[in-house]
């Protein structure tokens, strides 16, 4: 059975920084393109960025230069550090594993970004 599990989020004013984790079990989590998503009510759920197997990694131009995606093959972990934050980074941001057509998603954790 695969588990994925956030934990990190919180409430963070404007400019302070933010460090998300996600475990994952249950997959051979080394071979999986790890994301993290973001969702705000009314509006799709957005991938932002990825690092893949090889450590690649892409970042969309709204949180380049602040987020930083990183993994952990050795504890099944993927970490987003998140930086110089704004209000519009306020979201629900989900930890999802991917490899061809499978999906593993996590619950969803929540990060306001508010003074």
């Amino acid at each position: 059975q695969v588990q994925v599990v956030e934990s990190g989020g919180g409430l963070v004013h404007p400019g302070g920084s933010l460090r998300l984790s996600c475990v994952i079990s249950g997959i051979h989590f080394d071979i999986f393109t790890m994301e993290w998503h973001r969702q705000v009510p009314v509006k799709q759920r957005e991938l932002f960025t990825f690092i893949d197997a090889s450590s690649k990694t892409e970042y969309d131009a709204s949180v380049k230069g602040r987020f930083t995606i990183s993994r952990d093959n050795d504890k099944n972990t993927v970490y987003l550090e998140m930086n110089r934050l704004k209000p519009e980074d306020t979201a629900v941001y989900y930890c999802a594993a991917h490899l061809a057509s499978e999906y593993y998603w996590g619950q969803g954790i929540p990060v306001t970004v508010s003074s």
